[in-house]
């Protein structure tokens, strides 16, 4: 997928916290499971560390299916870190994602 600006900002900004708000159907949730995915592979960080809090529950289940299914691709695609990305899929049930 193709990044804005501002959303590449968000996506690698790091070191603080983040609020993400804009309109609807401008790309919150697909830049929040990109960041989360990022942070859970790249900085080997376990999913049941992170607090993701979004507005609906219906977000917030479509953000897990969406990180579940984007480690089950890594997974998948046999990434180096297979027991690791193994462990995060049962942590996903386990998340602070609401």
């Amino acid at each position: 997928m193709k990044w804005t600006d501002e959303q590449k900002t968000a996506i690698d900004s790091r070191g603080k916290n983040l609020l993400v708000s804009a309109a609807a159907g401008s790309g919150k949730t697909a830049v929040l499971v990109e960041r989360i995915i990022e942070t859970v592979i790249n900085e080997k960080v376990n999913l049941d560390r992170l607090l993701v809090v979004t507005f609906t529950n219906a977000a917030a289940g479509s953000m897990k299916e969406k990180i579940q299914a984007k480690i089950s691709e890594a997974l998948y695609n046999r990434d180096s870190h297979y027991t690791f990305l193994r462990k995060q899929m049962h942590l996903i049930h386990k998340s602070h994602i609401s």
